[in-house]
């Protein structure tokens, strides 16, 4: 590639199982290591709904859809990983039983995220009259949250894996975008910490809850979190624009 894309033409991916999953314009593309150190490669043409339907491209709107459509993605893109990593004495996993993991997983970030957080501003509310300093002190709460999972996961072995091929998409992101022949020796010279990161849109949602949710006032438990449930999809499309403004003017020393 000899030229820099445009500030639009954006590219991102994901971290697989000893892989990577890349996704550009109406192309999804993944490369994965097998058991005995070959290469293997899955490309597919793949429409965002942004695109096929016009409304969903709404700024705001276009955050959420994206969000949940990544996910979908994601999970087919692991499970081909898998189907390539493990061998053939391992057993496969089903797709049902990704899909379940997946469901699982969103049940227990909803109650660390949603739940103990709500039940943590109940108990606290009494104590601090401020309403931005009582969600202030909430998103506090699931920040932490989110740090200590993120570095307990360091912790494992397979995670620690995962998260050098997660710096290595990042790599070749920035060369792509610096109009780099996508070679190893152009690729090493970019950081591992790109602006659009997953991590960093997850940062981007817990900040902007704590503006968001001050909105709700001082409710009761039960309807707090049924308030955050449904504010949910406005805050992962305040999100997103956000962290799409942060790629586009990434090289700004404000930014």
């Amino acid at each position: 590639m000899n030229t820099k894309p445009k500030p639009e033409d954006i590219a991102g991916g994901q971290a697989i199982i000893e892989g990577v999953m890349m996704r550009h314009g109406n192309k999804i593309a993944a490369a994965v290591r097998s058991p005995n150190n070959e290469i293997v490669f899955q490309e597919h043409e793949y429409v965002p709904l942004t695109k096929r339907y016009k409304v969903l491209g709404w700024m705001f709107i276009r955050g959420t859809i994206t969000l949940f459509e990544m996910m979908f993605v994601g999970i087919k893109a692991l499970m081909f990983s898998a189907e390539i990593t493990l061998s053939e004495e391992e057993r496969k996993p089903k797709d049902w039983e990704m899909y379940l993991s997946f469901v699982v997983s969103f049940a227990i970030a909803i109650f660390f995220f949603i739940v103990v957080p709500a039940f943590f501003f109940t108990q606290i509310k009494p104590f601090v009259s401020n309403l931005f300093l009582l969600n202030f002190l909430e998103g506090c709460l699931r920040l932490a949250i989110f740090l200590c999972f993120l570095f307990s996961t360091l912790l494992m072995k397979d995670m620690r894996r995962v998260y050098m091929y997660h710096g290595s998409e990042h790599k070749t992101v920035f060369a792509w975008e610096n109009g780099e022949e996508l070679t190893v020796e152009n690729v090493k010279k970019f950081s591992t910490r790109h602006p659009r990161c997953g991590t960093s849109f997850i940062i981007f949602v817990l900040l902007v809850s704590i503006l968001v949710f001050s909105l709700l006032g001082r409710p009761d438990f039960f309807h707090r979190v049924i308030y955050k449930l449904m504010l949910l999809p406005v805050v992962a499309g305040i999100s997103y624009e956000a962290i799409r403004f942060t790629g586009k003017y990434s090289h700004s020393k404000l930014v």
